[in-house]
């Protein structure tokens, strides 16, 4: 469908909007400039942001207090998990003056394709999934191949572990897969007094962002991780057995008594598309394939039924799960199914 043409007018109004509103942020700018040579604002100092709501952020001071910050004009961009510089007023608000170069940044597609950043400086992605709803390894590897194209290290939860019988079941058989290629393998459960354990040790001296299906428990281990925090639990469907999400806000939690440990949680990253991502980087997400990339006798093998392929011959030899061959096939041909 072609693109519907402005009429002359319709192109004056819009042109009159748009000076008006870069009219606006000179003068708030300004009116900041001022402020600050004034000395209205304190000394700069170095904080996090914990939230974001538009023009407006909520920053962790040094001590650990949240302040309500205004942007400045020239800023923009800034999502949860920045490191800024900032000044204190003397109404006991600031003024974000500058942001710190990002060690990471994790991003989602937007509606339009386009991908955009929704938190940064993280260390660890976790990969919530659980009992109820049944996971299925190829969703798994999705998130997995999404957290490989970030750079950012991912771990794997399994949620709800007191839904198990005692043997694990055939959940025990799908996690020994994903140890065996290195990725970490946490379980957890918010119903035993021990349950979390594992996965404070996990957190401790980093920044990670959960995600996961809606129904996992993400926000139920959030709450019981964060005691003074208060979240919203949604409970599942008894019809459906699928959760509704629950968390609206995309916010940073420092947790207590796990030693430089900070959590993420938002919608905006429950789940990952893997639109953006072109087979090359699909193939590369899957850890245990790249001693052998680059090997194949053909330059553009596809690793479908091409003589001398080196992930043919891996799986033939053992080196590489069938089932996680299958699921990388099988994303690859949802890759090139139109939407």
């Amino acid at each position: 469908m072609s693109k519907r043409k402005l009429t002359r007018q319709q192109r004056w109004r819009v042109e009159k909007i748009q000076a008006e509103r870069e009219r606006r942020a000179a003068r708030n700018s300004a009116r900041e400039a001022e402020a600050l040579a004034a000395g209205e604002y304190g000394a700069e100092q170095t904080g996090r942001v914990l939230a974001h709501f538009g023009r407006t952020l909520e920053v962790r001071s040094a001590g650990g207090a949240a302040v309500r910050c205004h942007l400045r004009a020239n800023l923009q961009g800034l999502v949860t998990g920045d490191v800024v510089i900032w000044r204190e007023g003397e109404d006991g608000s600031g003024v974000v003056v500058a942001a710190a170069e990002r060690e990471s940044v994790l991003s989602r597609p937007d509606p339009r394709g386009r991908l955009k950043p929704v938190a940064a400086n993280v260390d660890q992605i976790l990969i919530v999934f659980a009992a109820e709803p049944t996971p299925h390894a190829n969703l798994i590897d999705r998130y997995l191949v999404a957290a490989e194209a970030t750079g950012i290290a991912p771990a794997l939860v399994l949620n709800k572990i007191d839904l198990l019988p005692d043997d694990g079941g055939k959940l025990s058989e799908l996690l020994q897969r994903y140890r065996d290629i290195g990725y970490p393998v946490v379980s957890a459960t918010t119903e035993q007094h021990a349950g979390l354990d594992a996965l404070s040790r996990q957190l401790a001296g980093r920044t990670s962002v959960v995600v996961g299906q809606s129904g996992v428990g993400k926000s139920s281990l959030i709450d019981r991780l964060l005691p003074n925090e208060t979240l919203r639990i949604g409970a599942l469907s008894d019809e459906t057995r699928k959760g509704t999400h629950t968390t609206t806000t995309a916010r940073l939690y420092a947790m207590p008594g796990v030693e430089g440990g900070v959590l993420i949680d938002s919608p905006g990253i429950r789940e990952f598309g893997l639109t953006h991502l072109d087979a090359e980087t699909v193939t590369e997400g899957f850890i245990e394939f790249r001693p052998y990339l680059g090997h194949c006798r053909f330059r553009d093998c596809r690793h479908q039924a091409e003589p001398g392929c080196a992930l043919l011959a891996a799986v033939e030899a053992g080196n590489i799960h069938p089932q996680r061959f299958a699921s990388y096939r099988q994303i690859l041909a949802s890759l090139d199914t139109p939407s």
